[in-house]
């Protein structure tokens, strides 16, 4: 394995986390449906515990959890835009629009977690040693959580965008309901959905 690129990533996720902190808050301004206030919230608590975990693991494997990368920059660029989007639609004023733009910026926000989090994954089944001790520790507390997110974000989503349509929607959305965690998992929520209607 390239230590470098590892060390990239790291910070990258640990980036990600803390850019997440700031979208949840903003996506709990936009939020109006209840149900997905209290999950965001719960993300939002999860998501700065998160950050904890990825300092403590930065500073376990002997890095600096305050040291710049470019692709950490990259990273808080992205998440600041994230954060922008959400800020304009609220300043729109138009009523559920906020909360859909919030999803879409959660989705997109997450799919960079979660993505950060299977790589951590793939390098914990490579590495060897301390580092892949040090790794798997973080990655074991905060994965299935990142599934979680992205998945249920998602069906959130969809199903406010259905509703913006004047059709009828599934809220909460079958992956919160059925606690979907994987891929397959939210394909079989969305194709059951029809059925929960």
């Amino acid at each position: 394995m390239k230590d470098e690129q590892v060390r990239e990533l790291l910070y990258q996720a640990l980036e990600t986390e803390i850019g997440g902190v700031d979208v949840y808050t903003t996506a709990l301004r936009c939020a109006e449906n209840d149900d997905l206030k209290e999950e965001w919230d719960k993300y939002l608590e999860q998501t700065k515990n998160h950050v904890t975990i990825m300092e403590e693991t930065l500073r376990k494997l002997g890095l600096d959890p305050n040291e710049e990368t470019p692709g950490r920059q990259v990273v808080r660029t992205i998440g600041e835009a994230l954060v922008e989007s959400m800020e304009l639609a609220l300043a729109d004023g138009e009523p559920g629009q906020a909360q859909i733009v919030a999803a879409e910026a959660v989705v997109l926000a997450e799919t960079k977690d979660h993505q950060n989090w299977h790589l951590l994954g793939e390098v914990v089944k490579n590495a060897t040693g301390e580092q892949a001790r040090i790794i798997k520790e973080a990655y074991e507390q905060v994965e299935d959580e990142e599934d979680e997110h992205l998945y249920h974000t998602k069906g959130w989503a969809r199903e406010l965008w259905i509703e913006s349509l004047g059709m009828k929607a599934v809220l909460p959305p079958p992956e919160e309901v059925r606690d979907v965690d994987s891929a397959i998992g939210q394909a079989q929520a969305e194709q059951a959905r029809k059925a929960m209607m």
